[in-house]
């Protein structure tokens, strides 16, 4: 009876001691990748050409999409706040929550989601598809750094971008709760904006924006990671596609818990 724990015991062991392995050597190319990019951006002026036309498939063309789901979140969070609030005849206060709730998370968290599953997926896809057609073994050849040419364009782009957009997507999704709390609750338009704008400071607003860079540093880096390893023709392209969306959710999530705690309960 003990052989076979012991051997299930050594295997789970294994196992483990592999994952946390692989977890580390990702995490050390993740951060090699990000410090090459860092330095491209800096040592040398990105080709704006290349720039303009990211910010045209990341600002863009994400920002219809961007703008329904900030409306409807607004009025949902006004909707949810107010079955709560009339409970306790405070549906004044709804329009402080609102503002509050989007511009702290919502707001950047949506906005970052909706651009890794749209726009991180096809960084992945695309480079991924050039990594299997060997165009970025042909990029070497020719003496070119694929990093300053492929990397480099979108990370600028996505820096641009995802913090207009997440500032859009503020303005949308408290707009979407001033239509409840107007046309729905018969809250005074003019008192609706007054509460809106009264627990408003500088540090909610500021802390957002710094979250939506952080966010547009792991979408890029970890989409443009997942595409240069990328192997086994299309069967690989679309594992590291969704193997990109899904790590950047997950670190988007871990990134806005950590920098929550870090301006609210640390830095106060």
């Amino acid at each position: 009876m003990i052989t076979p724990f012991r051997d299930s015991f050594v295997q789970l062991s294994a196992q483990t001691g592999a994952w946390a392995v692989s977890a580390l050597e990702g995490a050390g190319s993740l951060s090699l990748l990000l410090t090459q990019t860092l330095g491209g951006c800096m040592t040398r002026l990105p080709r704006w050409d290349a720039v303009l036309r990211e910010l045209q498939k990341i600002g863009v063309q994400s920002w219809f999409i961007v703008s329904i789901s900030s409306l409807f979140i607004g009025m949902v969070l006004a909707l949810q706040s107010a079955y709560q609030m009339q409970r306790l005849a405070a549906e004044i206060y709804i329009a402080s929550l609102v503002a509050l709730s989007v511009v702290r998370e919502i707001g950047p968290v949506i906005t970052a989601l909706i651009v890794a599953g749209r726009v991180g997926s096809a960084i992945a896809a695309e480079l991924g598809t050039m990594k299997v057609t060997e165009q970025i073994d042909a990029l070497q050849t020719l003496a070119t750094e694929p990093v300053r040419y492929l990397v480099v364009p979108r990370f600028v782009a996505m820096l641009i971008a995802l913090p207009l957009l997440t500032i859009w997507a503020d303005c949308i999704g408290i707009f979407g709760g001033f239509l409840v709390g107007s046309f729905k609750l018969g809250i005074l338009p003019s008192l609706y904006w007054k509460m809106t704008t009264l627990p408003l400071v500088f540090k909610d607003v500021f802390s957002g924006l710094l979250k939506s860079v952080i966010f547009a540093m792991i979408i890029c880096i970890v989409s443009c990671f997942e595409g240069f390893r990328t192997m086994g023709g299309a069967e690989g392209v679309g594992r590291a596609t969704t193997t990109a969306v899904v790590t950047s959710f997950l670190m988007i999530i871990a990134a806005d818990c950590l920098f929550t705690a870090i301006f609210y309960f640390i830095w106060r």
